[in-house]
């Protein structure tokens, strides 16, 4: 048994960028990969690592991660802006030339853009049962469990009889960009 979600960074989705990072792949390779995972586990959830504002990283380099984005549309992920870490071949032989604002225009627009997109892979969950591993109390109600579905996908539901650490069938009914809300409709035959 594995989760159905697989973190797999991908830095950019520009190639030029890509082999300045020093990365072992390209935009291509990539995007084959991201296929064949699509096509061998359908209800996979994929999650990305972006950096915006590497050094020389033009508007066009850019657009490469957008497309990129639209492309495998992430189920969520991590999004920073380059800054530069000593020791790193970046660090030692490049310099950091994109300004500032440049840098935070771009992350908000790829944030926002993956907002969107986890509301939308969040929401064809929607009027499904789903299986939650109980985690903790929901953050927001000491009446609600919290817990993850197989996709990584935070589920919240009413305690009823269940306990941290049991496996539950949620029946979704509502759900925010990044959490499912629902009902718990028993125990899982995981227990």
């Amino acid at each position: 048994n594995i989760c159905n979600h697989i973190h797999l960074p991908v830095q950019s989705g520009s190639n030029r960028i890509l082999k300045a990072m020093n990365r072992l792949h390209t935009r291509e390779e990539y995007i084959e990969l991201i296929d064949k995972i699509k096509n061998i586990i359908p209800n996979c959830a994929i999650s990305q690592d972006i950096i915006v504002g590497f050094p020389t990283e033009t508007e066009d380099d850019f657009r490469d991660t957008v497309s990129l984005m639209k492309y495998v549309k992430y189920h969520f992920g991590y999004m920073f802006t380059y800054s530069e870490r000593p020791g790193t071949m970046a660090g030692r032989n490049m310099e950091d030339d994109i300004p500032e604002t440049t840098k935070k225009r771009r992350l908000a627009e790829i944030v926002e853009l993956q907002q969107k997109h986890s509301g939308i892979r969040t929401k064809e969950w929607l009027n499904t049962t789903v299986e939650v591993l109980i985690e903790k109390e929901s953050k927001k109600s000491d009446t609600h469990w919290s817990g993850r579905t197989p996709q990584n996908i935070v589920c919240v539901f009413p305690k009823g009889n269940y306990k941290i650490g049991d496996f539950v069938h949620v029946k979704t009914i509502d759900c925010t960009t990044a959490t499912l809300i629902g009902e718990g409709v028993g125990l899982s035959k995981n227990n």
